[in-house]
C-alpha cells in the first residue's frame, strides 16, 4: 500500500492501537502511539496525534487522559466490559454442544474484544481440556442452518443418529431423512434442542441439535403454525424433564420445607407451594412422567414423595425396586 494511502487510514490504525493496547491500568503515551503507528508504516507527528485523539472522541470512542507524572490515554468503556466477556467465556466453556476446537476458536474471538492485557485475564480462566464436549463438529453450523430456515419460513430435512458403544453414529429410521417444520431452538440441561412440527405425527417434537446431520432447508413452507402458537414455551421447558416426550399430566408432590428452593428453581417462582404441616409443603405441577422425571425425584432421596396420580406413584416404586434389586 502506498504511503499516502496508509496516511488516510491513520485514524483507523490509531483507534485499533488504543483498543488493543490500552485500558485503565495500561494507558498509552503519545510516544508509544507514534511508535505503534510507525510499525504499521504510518509516520506521525506528536502534535497531529492530539487532533486525532479529539477526532476519535467526537466519533464516540471513550478516550480518557490520565493525570500524573506521565500523561497517557486509554479507552475507558467498550462495547463489552471485562465481566461481560468473562461471562461469555464461561458460557462457551460450559456449553456441551460446542466442541473443544470450536470452543477455543470462539474464546480467541471473544478475547479480541478486550485489550491485550484483559485478554490475558480471560485466558487464565480457560479450562477446556477434559471437559465433556460434543463430538459433532458441525453442530455450530447446524444452529445457523436451522435459524436461517426458521427466518425463511421453510421446512428442513435431516438425518438423526445416536452413538454406539464404539462411538460410531447409528442413524435412526434406517438412515432415512426426517422432514419437519422448525420453529424454535431451546436450551435444556446443557443441550441444544430443535422444537419442530412433525406433520406426519401431527404434533410438536424436539430433537437434539448435536445428534442431527446433513441438515438442509427445503423449498416447501412450514406447517403447524397453529400448534406452535398454542405452545407455551415457558411451561413446556418446565414440564418436560430431560426433553423426554410424552403426555403431560398433573403431578402432586410433597417436599420438606428446605427443598423449596429446588422446586422453585425447577418450576419457577409462580409455582404454588401449599403448606402440609410445619415441616412440609406440596405442589401440583404439569409434568411429563418419564424416566428423567423419576430420576429428578430420586435425586432427593427419601425427602421427595409423589402423592398422585397413582400411576406415577407406582412407576416411582417400580423404578426404586429395580434399583434396589440391582444392588442386592
Amino acid at each position: 500500500m502506498a504511503r499516502s494511502q496508509k496516511q488516510k487510514l491513520k485514524l483507523l490504525y490509531l483507534m485499533r492501537c488504543l483498543l488493543q493496547n490500552s485500558d485503565e491500568a495500561h494507558p498509552v503515551g503519545i510516544a508509544q502511539m507514534v511508535e505503534m503507528l510507525e510499525s504499521c508504516g504510518i509516520p506521525a507527528e506528536r502534535k497531529s496525534l492530539y487532533a486525532d485523539l479529539e477526532a476519535l472522541r467526537e466519533f464516540g470512542l471513550d478516550i480518557v487522559q490520565t493525570r500524573g507524572k506521565t500523561v497517557g490515554y486509554y479507552v475507558a468503556s467498550r462495547e463489552f466490559e471485562l465481566p461481560e466477556l468473562k461471562l461469555l467465556v464461561d458460557s462457551v466453556q460450559s456449553s456441551k454442544f460446542i466442541t473443544q476446537r470450536k470452543t477455543l476458536s470462539l474464546i480467541r474471538k471473544i478475547e479480541s474484544l478486550a485489550s491485550v492485557h484483559d485478554a490475558a485475564a480471560l485466558q487464565r480462566q480457560v479450562y477446556v481440556r477434559n471437559r465433556v464436549k460434543s463430538m459433532n463438529e458441525s453442530v455450530y453450523y447446524n444452529v445457523d442452518e436451522i435459524s436461517s430456515a426458521i427466518t425463511a419460513d421453510k421446512k428442513i430435512r435431516f438425518r438423526y443418529f445416536r452413538y454406539t458403544v464404539t462411538k460410531e453414529r447409528s442413524f435412526r429410521r434406517g438412515g432415512a431423512f426426517y422432514e419437519v417444520s422448525p420453529y424454535a431452538l431451546m436450551w435444556d440441561d446443557e443441550n441444544y434442542y430443535l422444537l419442530a412440527y412433525d406433520a406426519e405425527a401431527g404434533q410438536i417434537r424436539h430433537y437434539r441439535v448435536d445428534k442431527m446431520a446433513q441438515i438442509a432447508a427445503l423449498e416447501s413452507f412450514r406447517d403447524g403454525k397453529e400448534a406452535f402458537r398454542a405452545l407455551d414455551m415457558s411451561s413446556y421447558s418446565k414440564r418436560v424433564f430431560g426433553m423426554f416426550a410424552g403426555e403431560a399430566e398433573t403431578v402432586r408432590l410433597r417436599f420438606p420445607n428446605d427443598l423449596a428452593g429446588a422446586v422453585i428453581d425447577r418450576f419457577g417462582r409462580e409455582v404454588m407451594l401449599i403448606r402440609e404441616d410445619d415441616g412440609h409443603f406440596s405442589v401440583s405441577v404439569e409434568a411429563v412422567v418419564s424416566p428423567q422425571f423419576y430420576a429428578w425425584v430420586f435425586g432427593f432421596g427419601g425427602e421427595a414423595e409423589i402423592l398422585s396420580p397413582a400411576s406415577a406413584r407406582e412407576g416411582m416404586a417400580a423404578v426404586a425396586a429395580r434399583v434396589l434389586a440391582q444392588y442386592e
